[in-house]
């Protein structure tokens, strides 16, 4: 063993793995619940959520690719894939030629709205019929200080 590396003590090491054991179920079984009763994958709601958060339904291709943590390539890839099934569309910039938008079509917008209330049943199901409302608390601070600490360090 490295004797540099400071290795997870029995407790951190629990807490991780406990977070990431409860992360994979979670995202396993809201993954199939989507593609069994919406026809839809996790990363096609993932995209669609975050259309539907930003003003007019559109966000630049990088900036989406960035929200999601995901390389250019795979949301270039997904993009298409989801444009071919009329979820969304591809408008090109025109302040920059080389810049792109990706738009919430009517039919991405029917999607989401069909496919939002299962989620959010399932979510509360799963999960927050689950836990008590300080440690929902406590979660919600804990995941949006780290997720601000891992933004601020990727610009």
């Amino acid at each position: 063993m490295d004797a540099t590396v400071q290795w997870l003590t029995p407790e951190e090491q629990r807490a991780w793995r406990g977070f990431v054991r409860l992360h994979d179920k979670l995202v396993g079984r809201l993954s199939r619940m989507l593609q069994t009763e919406s026809n839809m994958s996790a990363a096609d709601f993932a995209v669609l959520v975050h259309l539907t958060d930003v003003p007019e339904g559109r966000q630049r291709f990088v900036d989406l690719a960035q929200s999601l943590e995901w390389e250019k390539s795979r949301m270039s890839h997904h993009i298409a894939r989801m444009s071919k099934r009329g979820l969304v569309a591809r408008e090109e910039c025109p302040e920059d030629g080389r810049g792109a938008f990706v738009v919430i079509t009517e039919a991405g917008r029917a999607a989401i709205d069909a496919a939002a209330p299962r989620h959010v049943e399932a979510v509360r199901e799963l999960f927050l019929d689950h836990v008590t409302p300080a440690e929902l608390r406590v979660l919600a601070e804990l995941s949006e200080r780290v997720a601000r600490k891992m933004d601020e360090e990727r610009t």
